[in-house]
C-alpha cells in the first residue's frame, strides 16, 4: 500500500480552483457531488456536459459559440468538437492588458527580464503587423528554432494571433533534426536567435541556420532575435532582419484577431523520431485552449497571484502548456539553460529569488538533485512554494519521498502524465485529495482512462495498458502530410480499433490514483510475464554508486532476457559486490524475475533532447538493427557504448 505523504488542509482545499468548480457543477446540475472522484466519474459519464459547462466557467472568448460540443465522443479518431465556434488562441491569452508582469525570463547566468501584460499586448501587436503586412495567412506555417525568452511567446502570439500555425524546436536540434521537422511542414517564416547559452559556454545558432536553410526553400524571412550577441549580423543569414527592424514601429496598435473555426491548427508538435522521420502532430485552437484552462486552472491551482515556472525548451509540449498560463492572468517564468549552473541549487535560488508558487520539472531533475546531495529547504526560502510538479518519465517513490524530506513538507507534489500526442494530460495533479508515494494523484477531469488487462478488459490495481475510451478535445486534429489519416490511425488506434492506445503501462488504484511503470513498448517479458522498466529503475537508484542505468531486454534462448545498463559516478567500479547488491536490491523489492540477467557498466545513458531515455534504441542496437533517426538525440554519440559489448554474447 503507498504510503500518505501529504493531505491539503480543508482550508486550502475550500480555497481552490477545483472545489470552486465542483460547487458550481453541483449549482448548475442539481449535484451534491463533495469529493473529486465523484466530480471525476460524472465527468467522463457526461462528457458533452462537462465540457460545456467548464467552457461557460472558463468564460473562453469567442466571437461566435458553438453549435454543438461534440459530434459523437465514441468517434476515434475523429470526433469534432465545438463545431460552429469562431474565436482566437492568442485573443484568449491576451485577455490581460494591465501593468502585472505576464513574463518573468532569466537566461542562464543573467539577471531576469520582466514584461507586463500591456507591454506584451503591445509588442505583439506590433509583431502581428509587420507578419500581416508581409502577407501572411492563417494556415501558414511559421517556425521556431528559439530558446525558451520573452520573445519567442511574443512571435507565438503573434502568429496565433493571425490564424497562423506555430511550430518551433529548441536550438539545441542538430541540421538533420531541425531538417526532420520543418522541412516536412514548409514554414514561411523562421525566428531564431543569434545563439545560446549552455553550461557555461556560448553557442551559436545563426551558423547552423545558414546551413539549415539551404534546405528550406520555404523561407521567405528569418527573424532574428538578439540573445548572446546585443547587436548580431542578421546578414550571415538568407533573407535575414533584426527583430527590432522587423516589428512595426507603431504603439498603441490594436490587435486584429483573425477569428477562425474551432478546429483550426494551431500547433504543430513532433514524436520523438527515435524510431524514424518524427511524425508531425497537429493541435487544434479549441482543444488546445480549453485542455490547458482546465488543467492549469483546475488540476495545478493556478491563480492569477501566481507565478509558474516550468523547466523545458521550445521543443516539448511543457513549453506550450506553461506559455497558456497567461490565459489565467498569472505570471509564468521562463529559463534557458542548465539547470545546474553555475551550481546545483540554481533553479531553486531562482526559486526564492522569484518567488516561484508553482515549480515543474522533470522526473530526471528531482532524481538527479537527490543523487547530488542538494536539500533545498535547508539553503533557500520556499515559503510561496504550493506545488511541485514533474513529468517526462515516472516519479520513483524515493523521488516523491525526496522533494517532502529535502525541498517542502507542506505542497502538492503533482506527477503527470499524458505527452506531446495530446499537447496536455491523461493524468495529473488534484489540489483537492492526498498524495501517495508513487502515485499520480487523479486522471484528468474529461479523460475517460482506464488500464486494460490483455484481453481488452478495464481493470483496477492491476497493471495494464493506458488507453482512452471517449474522444478528449486535445487529440490530434490530424497528422500533417496524412491525407488519408492512416498514420493518425496508426499511431494510436492500431492496438484497439475505436480506442486510443496510449503505449504506457500503468495501474489505477482503487482511490483512482495512477501508477506509471513506463512505456509499454519497452515493457520486459521474461518468460511471458510484463515488467514495467520504472520498477527496476526505482531499485537502481537507490545505489549510492549508480547515477544512472537503462534497462532493456535482450531476446535470448527463445525467450527474453534482463539487461541493466549502469553509468557510475565517478571514481567507482562495477565489482561483482556492486552487481551483487544491486540484484539484492531488485530481487528483495520486486520479484526474482526482475532481476537482471546482466549488469553492464557504459559510460553515459542516451536521452532524447525532452530529457527521455531511449529504451528502444538501446534495444536496437545491442540486436545490430539500425537507429534511423540519432538527431532526435541530445548525447547521440552515447550509443556507441551499446555496440559489439562482448558481455551479451553468453
Amino acid at each position: 500500500m503507498s504510503k500518505l505523504l501529504w493531505q491539503p488542509s480543508e482550508e486550502r482545499i475550500q480555497n481552490s480552483n477545483m472545489y470552486q468548480f465542483l460547487q458550481y457543477v453541483n449549482e448548475r446540475h442539481g449535484q451534491s457531488f463533495r469529493t473529486y472522484e465523484e466530480l471525476y466519474q460524472w465527468s467522463v459519464t457526461e462528457i458533452p456536459t462537462f465540457w460545456a459547462t467548464f467552457w461557460d466557467y472558463s468564460h473562453i472568448l469567442c466571437s461566435r459559440s458553438y453549435d454543438q460540443v461534440v459530434d459523437d465522443v465514441k468517434k476515434l479518431p475523429g470526433a469534432r468538437w465545438f463545431e460552429g465556434a469562431q474565436l482566437n488562441f492568442a485573443e484568449n491569452l491576451l485577455r490581460y492588458r494591465d501593468d502585472r508582469i505576464a513574463l518573468s525570463f532569466k537566461g542562464e547566468g543573467q539577471a531576469t527580464r520582466h514584461i507586463t501584460y500591456a507591454e506584451l499586448y503591445d509588442r505583439v501587436a506590433r509583431l502581428a503587423k509587420s507578419l500581416r503586412d508581409m502577407g501572411i495567412q492563417p494556415g501558414d506555417r511559421i517556425a521556431g528554432f528559439v530558446p525558451n525568452m520573452i520573445e519567442t511567446v511574443i512571435a507565438m502570439l503573434a502568429t496565433t494571433s493571425l490564424g497562423a500555425v506555430w511550430s518551433s524546436c529548441s536550438p539545441d536540434f542538430g541540421i538533420k533534426g531541425v531538417l526532420d521537422r520543418f522541412g516536412q511542414i514548409e514554414p514561411r517564416v523562421l525566428f531564431t536567435a543569434d545563439g545560446y547559452y549552455y553550461n557555461g559556454k556560448t553557442f551559436d545558432s545563426l551558423g547552423r541556420i545558414a546551413e539549415i536553410l539551404k534546405e528550406l526553400p520555404s523561407i521567405e524571412k528569418v527573424v532574428v532575435m538578439p540573445y548572446t550577441d546585443p547587436h548580431p549580423d542578421p546578414g550571415r543569414v538568407r533573407n535575414g532582419v533584426l527583430l527590432e527592424d522587423f516589428m512595426a514601429k507603431e504603439s498603441g496598435l490594436e490587435i486584429q484577431f483573425q477569428q477562425v473555426p474551432a478546429n483550426h491548427p494551431l500547433y504543430i508538435m513532433y514524436s520523438s523520431g527515435t524510431t524514424g522521420v518524427p511524425k508531425c502532430i497537429v493541435h487544434g485552437v479549441v482543444g488546445t485552449l480549453i485542455q490547458h484552462l482546465k488543467e492549469l486552472g483546475l488540476h495545478t491551482d493556478l491563480k492569477r497571484d501566481d507565478t509558474i515556472f516550468y523547466f523545458t525548451t521550445c521543443g516539448w509540449m511543457m513549453w506550450n502548456w506553461l506559455v497558456s498560463s497567461l490565459a489565467l492572468g498569472a505570471r509564468a517564468l521562463l529559463y534557458d539553460g542548465s539547470p545546474f549552473y553555475p551550481d546545483p541549487g540554481s533553479l531553486w535560488q531562482m526559486a526564492q529569488d522569484e518567488k516561484i508558487t508553482i515549480f515543474g520539472t522533470s522526473a530526471k531533475y528531482l532524481a538527479a538533485l537527490e543523487k547530488a546531495g542538494v536539500k533545498p529547504r535547508e539553503t533557500y526560502d520556499l515559503t510561496p512554494l504550493k506545488a511541485i510538479l514533474s513529468t517526462g518519465s515516472p516519479l520513483s517513490i524515493e523521488s516523491f519521498q525526496y522533494v517532502y524530506r529535502d525541498i517542502k513538507e507542506d505542497l502538492c507534489l503533482s506527477s503527470i502524465s499524458g505527452g506531446t500526442d495530446i499537447i496536455s494530460c491523461f493524468a495529473l495533479g488534484n489540489p483537492m485529495g492526498p498524495v501517495y508515494a508513487g502515485e499520480l494523484q487523479c486522471r484528468g477531469l474529461g479523460m475517460k482512462v482506464e488500464a486494460w488487462d490483455e484481453d481488452g478488459r478495464p481493470v483496477i490495481g492491476q497493471k495494464g495498458e493506458l488507453v482512452c475510451t471517449a474522444a478528449a478535445p486535445s487529440m490530434p486534429i490530424y497528422f500533417w502530410n496524412d491525407p488519408d489519416g492512416q498514420k493518425y490511425r496508426d499511431a494510436y488506434f492500431s492496438v484497439y480499433p475505436g480506442v486510443w492506445h496510449h503505449g504506457d503501462f500503468i495501474e489505477i488504484t482503487e482511490r483512482g490514483g495512477v501508477i506509471i511503470y513506463g512505456r509499454s513498448d519497452a515493457t520486459l517479458n521474461p518468460g511471458g510475464v510484463r515488467i514495467g522498466t520504472a520498477e527496476i529503475y526505482r531499485q537502481v537508484e537507490t545505489i549510492p554508486e549508480v547515477l544512472d542505468s537503462l534497462v532493456v531486454g535482450q531476446d535470448w534462448d527463445n525467450d527474453v532476457r534482463v539487461i541493466l545498463f549502469v553509468k557510475l559516478r565517478e571514481g567507482h567500479e562495477l565489482t561483482d559486490e556492486l552487481v551483487q547488491r544491486i540484484k539484492k536490491a531488485i530481487r528483495e523489492n520486486t520479484t526474482p524475475r526482475h532481476v537482471p540477467a546482466k549488469i553492464i557498466a557504459v559510460a553515459d545513458i542516451p536521452y532524447t533532447i525532452s530529457g527521455k531515455k531511449v529504451e528502444l534504441a538501446v534495444r536496437k542496437v545491442i540486436h545490430n538493427q539500425e537507429v534511423k533517426n540519432k538527431d532526435a538525440l541530445a548525447n547521440p554519440e552515447s550509443l556507441d557504448y551499446f555496440k559489439d559489448i562482448p558481455e551479451l554474447q553468453s
